[in-house]
């Protein structure tokens, strides 16, 4: 939980220092995500890509970000509403980029053979989500409602 919030923390203070943007972690993931491969998504995509069911409050980041010009609302129909970063967006993510590589990424260097600790921390937590995954369905097949 520590290291979750940690990240979080960071997200949003890198995320406020490359624009004029009050966003949570989360919301900056949101970002992140739809900017990813400069194409639009979906509510469900991007819920999928940052594995979260929340779909209400994915909702309401998304609005937050386009209020704030980060972000546009394509189409009208309920499952044909797809979202792309603004010009805004893209220059905040670049800039979010900038600082993350002068930051966090000249921190990271200092750690010995940075690029293996980093590749099986990132292999440990992909093999805890599938962990997680499974037990929390393993959870919801035994609720006694």
């Amino acid at each position: 939980m520590r290291a979750t919030e940690s990240f979080s923390r960071w997200q949003a203070e890198c995320l406020a220092s490359s624009g004029d943007v009050q966003a949570s972690g989360a919301e900056n993931a949101l970002l992140h995500v739809i900017r990813m491969n400069d194409r639009p998504k979906s509510v469900k995509e991007i819920a999928r890509l940052t594995n979260r069911e929340d779909i209400p409050n994915i909702q309401y980041g998304l609005r937050k970000l386009a209020k704030g010009g980060l972000i546009e609302r394509e189409g009208a129909s309920r499952t044909g509403v797809l979202y792309s970063v603004t010009e805004k967006g893209r220059a905040v993510t670049d800039r979010y980029a900038e600082v993350r590589q002068a930051l966090l990424v000249r921190l990271l260097g200092r750690l010995d053979d940075a690029e293996t600790v980093l590749g099986e921390a990132a292999q440990t937590l992909e093999i805890l989500c599938g962990i997680y995954d499974r037990a929390a369905l393993s959870a919801t097949t035994q609720r006694r409602d």
